[in-house]
């Protein structure tokens, strides 16, 4: 039987990683959280990882880092920046620089659930 796609969150919130996953798993995929940006990328589900959602503001390497350092070593996991903390500018820049989705905290579960959608048909090969 083929894996199913790994959806991986990344959130130094503890109470919203656990929320998205929980939320990703209710609707049938599997799902990772990771509580920093440098724990996704030393973790063996990095290179499993159909569709990251990465909190744009979080110590360390935020989210936009982290979407900048995948794509500079050729990882192009399609990703979907979440923020409680919206900014025209920041949203502007990710979008550019290919991010799926820039969502701001609280949001819409069938938002997210369309971003993941979107990011799952761009990860498919071909």
């Amino acid at each position: 039987m083929p894996k199913e796609p790994l959806i991986s969150i990344v959130d130094d919130d503890e109470s919203i990683r656990a929320a998205v996953e929980g939320l990703m798993r209710s609707l049938g995929y599997a799902a990772k959280s990771f509580a920093s940006a440098q724990d996704f990328m030393a973790s063996r589900h990095l290179h499993r990882t159909a569709c990251l959602i990465a909190d744009v503001n979080m110590p360390g390497m935020t989210g936009p880092d982290l979407h900048r350092h995948l794509l500079a070593s050729n990882i192009g996991i399609p990703t979907i920046l979440i923020t409680a903390y919206p900014d025209d500018g920041v949203r502007d820049r990710a979008l550019r620089a290919g991010v799926i989705c820039y969502l701001s905290k609280p949001f819409d579960e069938a938002a997210l659930l369309g971003c993941v959608q979107s990011a799952l048909r761009k990860s498919k090969p071909g």
